[in-house]
C-alpha cells in the first residue's frame, strides 16, 4: 500500500505534468512476419477511435507472413518520434519493437498518469494484449469502475500473446479498481500499468486528489 502524500509531493507531481504533458507509447510486432512501414518519424497520426474501437487509425506498417498482408494501425494520436527504418523489408520476430509515438495527455489521461503515482498499480506481467475477464467486465458495465472491489483470487484479466490467452488471478490487496490504463486489442508492453487498485480506506483521499487536479486543470 502506498502512503498518502502531502500536500507540497502532490503539487510537485501536478506540476511535473504540466511541464510534461506526454507519454511515449513505443509499437511492437505482435507475431512474425516481413514489416512493411508506412510512415515515418515526425508524421503526424490519428488513434483508434468509436464506441466500439470500430474507427481505424493511421495505418502504421503491415506484416506479411506465408503470402497474407495484415496492416496495424495506431491505437493512439500523436507524432512518430523514433522509427526502426532499417527493419524494413526484413524478417522479424513477434515483440520486435518497430516505432513510438509520443502522445499529448489529455485531461482525463493526465489524472490518470497522476494517480499513478498513489494508487497501486497492476503492470503487465508480459508484453501482450490485454483484457478484463468476462465477469469482471460484465460487473463494471453495470455498476461502474469504481464500484467494483477486487479481492485476492479473483479472474480479472484475460492475456493474449501469439494466439493463447490466458486468464489472471489477481495476487495483490484487496481494493477498488480505480483506473484502467489499457485499450483493448493494443499490445502492452512488460511492466507497463494495466490497473490502478484504490485501498477502500483511501477511496476519500483519491476522490480529492482527483477533484483538486481537475481544479489545477481549469
Amino acid at each position: 500500500m502506498k502512503p498518502t502524500l502531502g500536500f507540497e509531493e502532490i503539487e510537485k507531481v501536478i506540476a511535473e505534468f504540466k511541464r510534461n504533458p506526454f507519454q511515449n507509447y513505443p509499437v511492437f510486432t505482435p507475431h512474425t512476419g516481413v514489416v512493411s512501414l508506412k510512415v515515418k518519424k515526425g508524421d503526424k497520426v490519428k488513434g483508434t477511435s468509436g464506441k466500439w474501437l470500430e474507427k481505424k487509425g493511421t495505418l502504421l506498417y503491415t506484416l506479411t507472413r506465408q503470402g497474407n498482408v495484415k496492416p496495424f494501425y495506431a491505437p493512439i494520436e500523436g507524432e512518430i518520434t523514433d522509427l526502426k527504418k532499417e527493419l524494413e523489408g526484413q524478417f522479424v520476430e513477434a515483440n520486435t519493437y518497430l516505432l513510438t509515438i509520443r502522445h499529448r495527455l489529455s485531461k482525463e489521461e493526465t489524472i490518470n498518469k497522476i494517480l499513478e503515482k498513489f494508487l497501486d498499480i497492476y503492470r503487465a506481467p508480459e508484453t501482450a494484449k490485454y483484457y478484463l475477464a468476462p465477469e469482471l467486465s460484465k460487473k463494471i458495465e453495470q455498476k461502474g469502475l469504481q464500484q467494483i472491489l477486487i479481492q485476492p483470487g479473483d479472474e480479472f484479466l484475460v492475456m493474449s500473446r501469439m494466439k493463447r490467452d490466458v486468464t489472471l488471478v489477481y495476487d495483490g490487496q484487496p481494493g477498488i479498481i480505480y483506473a484502467l490504463y489499457f485499450k483493448p486489442n493494443t499490445t502492452i508492453a512488460q511492466g507497463e500499468p494495466l490497473l490502478g487498485i484504490c485501498p477502500p480506506e483511501q477511496a476519500e483521499f483519491i476522490s480529492n486528489l482527483v477533484k483538486k487536479i481537475q481544479l489545477e486543470w481549469d
